[in-house]
């Protein structure tokens, strides 16, 4: 939306954006508005009318990762701050974090039973299952990156950097070369609320602990680095950046020898003001325009496209949901949450039903590609 269509619309200009939407909708049965249903009931009872309006196709690119005929579902409801969700393919099961209520739920796939999967857990934040199928947890409370082995025995990855104790890491990734990525921005030492409230020690910084064992840090560039993810081929990390001024962005690196990063830029800028102000049905979001240098992502995943899905929130209606970001760092597709969303994975069988954690909830919605990352 350009900024002269910022400005309060007329009734015609109403009008005419309603009865288009309403011809494009009725064409296409592909497009999406920026409006949450009216009245959305997520308990199932009145579903909603397909295609789901809260699927919002920005860009034309996104239109074939959009299916006309799914809803956003709301799986679960109950937590605290959901936070960490990740796949686990041998079990059919996604785990996430409660870290104030300092668990791990899991919610099953054969029939959609949720029941606690672990507590105490350390308040743990980020999960990811690496490539034998062990859990690695970011433990806000111990202060450190674990990894849950086969036998039910807990491995200490990471605890320290140069003596001094990690700050609260965050979110992990894994490399097909067995290194462990995390962030540690300190969040979870920051109050009791997510884990024992505590002094920041050492800067923070993004690390990678090699399959001996041997732990390094590849980048202190950023302010909070938060969600990361690495793109399909391996070649690129993306980080998000959820500390300093405003505008938060999401930055990528390019992965040297599987280890090392290099050329550090800005991807996308996390900005509200990329986002529609108005719905196809004439409906406004005032609130984006007074928060257009707002916003930020957490958790962040990629497809196997390429395509960045962001976990975003901190603005309100209109924009608190997940952002897609085709590789060039085009904002293509929205996908609405009532709720501040914190985390996301791509599961299912075929690894093409999208998870999201978010706030006290976790949300699914199919989409018509598949998650580039294992968990």
């Amino acid at each position: 939306m350009s900024q002269a269509n910022a400005t309060t619309p007329s009734v015609n200009r109403r009008a005419f954006l309603g009865g288009a939407a309403a011809v494009a909708v009725g064409l296409l049965g592909r497009s999406g508005s920026a409006q949450s249903a009216p009245g959305r009931d997520y308990s199932g009872k009145n579903p909603v009318r397909y295609p789901d309006p809260d699927i919002v196709v920005l860009d034309k690119r996104f239109e074939k990762y959009k299916i006309g005929n799914t809803p956003i579902q709301r799986l679960h409801t109950g937590t605290l701050w959901a936070e960490g969700t990740a796949w686990n393919g041998v079990g059919k099961f996604v785990v996430w974090s409660d870290i104030p209520n300092d668990r791990q739920l899991r919610w099953l796939w054969d029939d959609g039973h949720v029941s606690v999967f672990r507590q105490p857990a350390g308040n743990s934040n980020g999960n990811t299952f690496d490539f034998q199928g062990r859990q690695i947890s970011c433990e806000h409370g111990n202060r450190r990156v674990v990894r849950y082995e086969h036998d039910g025995k807990v491995t200490v990855l990471a605890d320290k950097w140069q003596g001094k104790r990690l700050n609260a890491p965050n979110d992990p990734v894994v490399h097909p070369d067995g290194g462990v990525w995390f962030t540690d921005p300190g969040y979870g030492s920051m109050m009791n609320y997510e884990g024992n409230k505590g002094e920041l020690e050492i800067k923070e910084a993004v690390y990678r602990i090699d399959p001996s064992g041997k732990m390094e840090m590849v980048t202190d560039e950023l302010h909070k680095p938060n969600g990361l993810c690495f793109s399909p081929d391996y070649k690129k990390l993306y980080i998000a950046d959820t500390g300093g001024e405003n505008p938060k962005p999401i930055k990528v690196w390019d992965v040297e020898d599987g280890t090392k990063l290099r050329r550090g830029r800005q991807f996308v800028s996390m900005t509200a003001s990329g986002v529609p102000r108005f719905s196809p049905e004439g409906h406004e979001y005032p609130g984006l325009e007074e928060k257009k240098d707002q916003g930020l992502a957490d958790g962040i995943r990629c497809d196997v496209d390429g395509n960045v899905w962001a976990a975003a929130g901190w603005v309100g209606a209109g924009y608190d949901g997940v952002h897609v970001f085709a590789p060039d760092g085009v904002r293509i597709g929205l996908i609405l949450i009532p709720e501040i969303c914190g985390n996301l994975c791509f599961g299912g069988p075929k690894r093409n039903r999208l998870f999201i954690a978010a706030s006290q909830s976790l949300y699914a919605v199919y989409v018509e590609t598949q998650g580039a990352a294992i968990a």
